[in-house]
């Protein structure tokens, strides 16, 4: 995710302070992995040297002193231009799972162990996201398909290999 981006985008609302775009970040994108305050203001440190954003106001506090940041046009420009680009697909080529499988097949370990290993994480993540998509609002549910597809991708490539790795242990220990 473009942290710099999401939070141009929010800005597009309207001015904030530094502590309110965290706030909106952590509430909109942020529920497994909030921002820090540090990464909030170098990313508005780096916006505004690119001039992508500007201070629209400063104030005094009982504190350090609080900047209200705004989007520029070239902001607004960068937001349309990364919104447009499609996201590249993950192809997972290199696959650390499939290092360990691998290896295991070289050095005369048990992969399907591997394998059956990582397929009983992979229910147990899709338990707990089936259970948060059930108590969650339609953000919730919308993020936690997508987790749930990329696992289920998953399982099927687990199941594939576990059928074929008598073949896989011929083709690498050649």
């Amino acid at each position: 995710m473009s942290i710099g981006h999401t939070l141009l985008g929010l800005l597009e609302s309207g001015p904030r302070h530094g502590y309110d775009l965290k706030r909106a970040f952590d509430e909109k994108f942020g529920h497994d992995r909030p921002l820090h305050y540090g990464q909030v203001y170098s990313t508005m440190s780096r916006l505004l040297k690119n001039g992508l954003v500007e201070v629209d106001g400063i104030e005094a506090g009982g504190g350090p002193e609080r900047k209200r940041y705004a989007i520029t046009e070239a902001g607004i420009t960068d937001v349309e231009r990364w919104l447009a680009t499609p996201e590249k697909p993950e192809p997972y080529l290199q696959s650390t799972l499939y290092t360990k499988v691998v290896l295991a097949l070289l050095t005369s370990r048990d992969a399907a162990d591997i394998l059956d290993t990582q397929r009983s994480e992979h229910l147990r993540s899709m338990r707990i996201l089936t259970d948060r998509k059930r108590k969650g609002d339609l953000a919730d549910q919308l993020i936690c398909d997508h987790a749930l597809f990329h696992l289920e991708a998953d399982l099927r490539w687990l199941e594939l290999t576990a059928a074929r790795l008598d073949k896989l242990r011929e083709a690498v220990i050649r």
